[in-house]
């Protein structure tokens, strides 16, 4: 019998194509939270046939707006996922078994699996990729910046078993377009960090990090897959220091 109890947080933008699967993946917590940054696609109907919790709040921000989902929560503890993710079995059993008594931390990381060409992906650092994600409610918030927020705990964190499935892209042209976003975004975030673009980490970022990825971080075992996961983690370097460059240019920096 449980002891404790439990809330999904969840933040959304137009995810037609994802948020179902997502919910019914944690349709047997006692509570869920959907803040939608007014979506318009059928994503705020597809979420009130899970929950009355469906909020719509403009755009601020990934930390913004996840701390805007927590906010929300009602439960003892609190599980923050995406759209595209999905809670297994295994680690439905593990959440459950915190919400019994099993609680002797205020957080827990989480391994995340990622779901990408038609195959799960096991390496080029993809896997295990531990995200703290469950945490008692009050005990935990997210910080950071535009990209790569991250929770901020409030006491000691544990390993839950069981997968949290990652669904991010649904073909190369997906992924090639989170890549022009993010790296973007890194940019503009190096800019005003005040870095300044160097022809080396142009030519040996990226190199180093096909390497990392391809070698260090065994992809060459996830097939084709693992070549391009590989490949366009090399690129996605490439193109935010690219665009550091071209940011410097624009404020009038020199070539």
């Amino acid at each position: 019998m449980r002891t404790g109890t439990l809330s999904v947080c969840i933040i959304t933008f137009n995810e037609e194509a994802n948020i179902r699967r997502c919910l019914e993946s944690v349709s047997w917590a006692d509570d869920i939270v959907v803040v939608d940054s007014f979506s318009s696609d059928r994503t705020p109907e597809i979420a009130g046939e899970f929950t009355d919790k469906v909020f719509k709040a403009p755009w601020k921000g990934y930390v913004v707006q996840k701390n805007l989902a927590i906010s929300y929560a009602s439960s003892d503890w609190i599980l923050a996922i995406d759209a595209d993710e999905v809670v297994s079995g295994e680690l439905r059993r593990s959440i459950e078994r915190v919400l019994k008594g099993d609680d002797r931390y205020n957080g827990y990381y989480i391994p995340r699996r990622v779901f990408y060409l038609g195959r799960w992906i096991n390496h080029c650092g993809w896997y295990p990729d531990y995200k703290l994600r469950l945490f008692r409610r009050g005990h935990g918030r997210w910080v950071g910046g535009d990209l790569h927020e991250r929770i901020s705990l409030d006491g000691p964190a544990g390993y839950l078993e069981g997968d949290l499935y990652h669904f991010p892209y649904a073909d190369i042209s997906a992924h090639l377009r989170t890549i022009n976003e993010y790296s973007t975004i890194m940019a503009n975030e190096f800019r005003r960090r005040g870095r300044h673009p160097r022809w080396a980490d142009l030519f040996f970022r990226p190199l180093f990090r096909f390497l990392k990825m391809y070698f260090l971080k065994l992809g060459f075992m996830d097939g084709m897959a693992g070549l391009l996961v590989s490949s366009l983690g090399a690129i996605y370097v490439f193109c935010k220091y690219a665009k550091l460059w071209e940011t410097h240019l624009r404020s009038g920096g020199r070539p």
